[in-house]
């Protein structure tokens, strides 16, 4: 009894201490962003409010054709790590960072639901698999941030994107233009209602021990890459570290999640997202 005794307290605690892990490594994220995420310039440098960032990107790269010199030559070693490997960490952190506090409510109430189970004894499984739920809810994620790391290698690679965002007017409009008209389509809405309700997705999806967990939060990443994938390449237009359009995405995403307003919400950004399209096209 005395050795079962710390472990009663430590489940009686779980929703704290998933609250307080998901908080560190949040706060862990948006550190790494501030601080460059490796790649040699402050989130600071990369960030500004403008609502064409084509126009100022082609500004900054006809700034930088005009210096004298061209870049160092890398060792294709080198440039692995800095056109590939950082970039794609850059985006997964960048991920985690907009997606935990959206993402929270499902993991507390899979902790909360888990520990319902151990006190009724449908389960023998005792420590609460939330790390495994979070760790498959993070490797989907991370497959989407190696797609869009390699998405935004290949369009570095032609010049049609810079550290500050596109540089084509025809590229901005037409990722505007689908991510606006993406949130009034039927498989945003399917997942997203999924991501709202999630007592109702734990129910349907529930499986026992951390095998179970694993797949559950695979299943739960995948409703979010599906209702925020499109938004998430709004970032390929203001620039992949811009504070501005990483903090504002992120709240829509959360309003758009957790928030009573949020399928409202959904509409409204879809409508700014179409104008705004419409008149990156015609300036």
């Amino acid at each position: 009894m005395g050795d079962a005794r710390p472990l009663e307290r430590l489940l009686a605690r779980d929703r704290t201490l998933t609250l307080a892990s998901l908080s560190v490594l949040w706060a862990l994220a948006w550190l790494y962003i501030l601080m460059g995420a490796g790649l040699g310039m402050s989130a600071s440098e990369l960030t500004s409010l403008t609502l064409f960032p084509h126009q100022q990107s082609t500004e900054m790269a006809q700034m930088a054709g005009a210096g004298m010199g061209g870049p160092p030559m890398k060792s294709a070693s080198s440039a692995l790590i800095t056109g590939w490997v950082l970039p794609t960490l850059m985006w997964w952190v960048m991920m985690i960072a907009m997606m935990a506090p959206s993402a929270a409510p499902t993991m507390l109430l899979y902790a909360r639901v888990h520990r319902h189970s151990v006190g009724q004894k449908q389960t023998h499984d005792k420590l609460a698999p939330t790390g495994a739920f979070a760790a498959g809810y993070l490797l989907v994620w991370l497959g989407f941030s190696i797609a869009a790391a390699t998405l935004h290698w290949a369009l570095g690679s032609v010049g049609i994107i810079s550290e500050t965002g596109s540089r084509s007017r025809w590229l901005s409009t037409a990722i505007l233009l689908a991510a606006g008209l993406y949130q009034f389509m039927p498989l945003k809405n399917a997942c997203l209602v999924h991501c709202r309700s999630p007592a109702e997705f734990l129910s349907r999806h529930w499986r026992p021990k951390s095998s179970g967990a694993l797949r559950l939060g695979v299943l739960h990443g995948a409703y979010c890459v599906g209702c925020c994938w499109v938004l998430m390449a709004l970032l390929f237009v203001g620039g992949a570290m811009n504070l501005v359009w990483i903090a504002a995405l992120s709240s829509i995403v959360f309003v758009e999640k957790v928030m009573p307003l949020g399928q409202w919400v959904r509409q409204c950004v879809g409508l700014v997202l179409i104008a705004w399209a419409i008149a990156t096209a015609l300036i």
